[in-house]
């Protein structure tokens, strides 16, 4: 492995270093040339007045997860506490050997026997609940939450978090039902190894209700933007966006501090990756809880600091979610950028999050699906909802944010914000920001390579040679200036949207089914024990 990586980064340093000097530019624009019209389409905005244009991509995922809450009864709210106790492992041993199978018609002198007989018998997956939900975490908490937040209030003032609260809501409905789907419909190879997302609940599912041509097109079209999207906005955009800050931070403008950057970048990448799922896990299990408690401690530092201005902040984003007097756009501007950072930022209904999930040990599909509900909970009602207050509550003196006039570097924004009453953070916010950048090219190297295998087969060699190319991508993205790509790959990533939601909807019927499988199990335990049966969690 140690011979192939060498050879690799042996082979991309002249093609890098020559890319630097002279096509960069070329790159950009027979890409403008070719892609526009992809990207246009999928970022059209669909006028309903002469001020107001809304994405349509927006309306199906707020549209989808509108659904979803109501049809699974607000699954959001009442999935919250047993979504808690899932992550918690306290119904563990029913996911892993079966409610039935443990607390069904339980007699005497039973526990010891059921015990041993099924210790080999567990359910499929690689990665534990806590794991796969850091694992999907890691995709989606970075820059959005940084520097996107900040964006957002310039545009729509602080009136934007609360709809960005809304989005992220919602988006718990949405991604508790595509995480569903993932373990109901995964493949599991001979050697445990896990396949799923999207694409098999597409092609399986639907198959199931008879549409399995139909199925097939979406899966197919699924995998194509999954590629896409990881290797541009879950790569090259991230490394782009890391170095830049690296290099700001240590003053290392001209040279080749990006390209050095990039190869160190994509090595550390590359040993983890190599590992697959279960080694992609330990590291976002460990990374993710820490770079995102640092984030929210200074957060909750600054709130501490200034804590008579939060009932101000909050007096504030409610009066400017609902008057959008003084902002520029209005209320329905104020509505549109709000909801935009939050569906844009928890990626609830683009599907990503359902192939990390998927690789969980459970027999209750469900069980996922309640856990994953608290994704956008994390990321956007959470740590969007912090940064959002931070900047708010600091702009109050420091002024260094005209609402209703558009920024362009939102880090900016929010170091000064952070600056402003923690001296120098600005340092660690550089760090955090190429913590959340390794973490997403992780895990999206992860979703890449499933959309990768579904194409193209199964096997070490098509493994490797998407990994390669995703090392490289790396180099690529760290190293040059190409804006029209990274358009060109969140067209992608958003594309991905059409065919997750159509499968999604057409299967809301049995992820319904499944919920009321899980409770049903978890009930069977909850009474076994309310009759004297021991609780099995602590012997398997």
């Amino acid at each position: 492995m140690k011979k192939y990586l060498l050879s690799f980064f042996a082979v991309i340093l002249p093609i890098i270093t020559f890319a630097q000097q002279t096509t960069s530019e070329k790159i950009d624009e027979v890409f403008t040339d070719y892609t526009g019209w992809f990207v246009d389409a999928i970022f059209y905005e669909i006028p309903f007045s002469e001020d107001y244009q809304i994405p349509w991509v927006l309306i199906v995922l707020i549209g989808g997860a509108l659904f979803f809450t109501i049809y699974f009864r607000f699954i959001n709210v009442t999935g919250f506490r047993t979504a808690i106790k899932v992550v918690r492992g306290q119904y563990e041993d029913i996911e892993k050997h079966g409610a039935d199978t443990l607390y069904g018609d339980q007699t005497p002198n039973e526990t010891e026997d059921i015990i041993e007989t099924i210790r080999d018998e567990s359910a499929d997956g690689e990665v534990s609940h806590f794991q796969a939900l850091t694992a999907a975490l890691s995709a989606t908490v970075g820059l959005g939450n940084i520097a996107g937040v900040a964006v957002a209030l310039s545009i729509g003032g602080p009136g934007a978090t609360f709809w960005m609260i809304v989005a992220g809501l919602l988006g718990m409905a949405s991604k508790f039902a595509e995480c569903t789907l993932g373990v109901k419909y995964r493949d599991v190879g001979e050697d445990g190894t896990v396949y799923g997302g999207p694409m098999y609940y597409l092609t399986k599912g639907l198959k199931s209700k008879g549409m399995g041509g139909f199925g097939k097109v979406l899966a197919v079209l699924f995998a194509i933007f999954v590629i896409g999207g990881s290797f541009g906005g879950g790569n090259m955009f991230q490394a782009n966006q890391a170095a830049a800050q690296f290099i700001k931070l240590f003053d290392l403008e001209g040279g080749n501090a990006g390209l050095y950057f990039g190869i160190v970048m994509a090595i550390l990448v590359a040993i983890v990756i190599i590992g697959g799922i279960k080694r992609i896990a330990k590291v976002t299990e460990k990374v993710v809880p820490f770079m995102a408690g640092i984030y929210v401690l200074a957060a909750l530092i600054i709130l501490g600091a200034n804590f008579t201005l939060i009932d101000d902040a909050f007096a504030l984003i409610f009066e400017g979610a609902f008057s959008g007097l003084g902002i520029a756009g209005g209320l329905v501007g104020v509505m549109i950028q709000g909801i935009r950072r939050g569906a844009f930022s928890n990626e609830a209904g683009v599907g990503s999050a359902a192939i990390a999930h998927s690789a969980v040990r459970t027999k209750y599909p469900a069980s996922e699906g309640i856990v994953a509900l608290l994704e956008p909970f994390v990321d956007t009602v959470v740590i969007c909802t912090m940064t959002a207050l931070v900047i708010v509550i600091t702009n109050f003196d420091g002024a260094f944010m005209e609402y209703g006039v558009q920024i362009t570097e939102g880090v900016e924004i929010t170091a000064q914000a952070f600056d402003s009453v923690i001296p120098h953070f600005s340092i660690i916010l550089t760090i955090a920001v190429i913590l959340f950048a390794f973490s997403t090219m992780i895990s999206w190297s992860y979703y890449g390579m499933q959309g990768w295998v579904f194409l193209f087969g199964r096997g070490k060699t098509s493994d490797m040679v998407y990994k390669i190319l995703f090392l490289f991508f790396v180099v690529v993205g760290a190293s040059i200036s190409l804006g029209a790509v990274i358009n060109f790959s969140d067209a992608m990533i958003f594309a991905m949207v059409v065919p997750n939601i159509i499968g999604v909807i057409l299967l809301s019927p049995i992820i319904n089914k499944e919920l009321k499988r899980y409770y049903k199990a978890i009930a069977v335990k909850e009474d076994a024990i309310d009759e004297g049966a021991e609780d099995l969690n602590d012997h398997l």
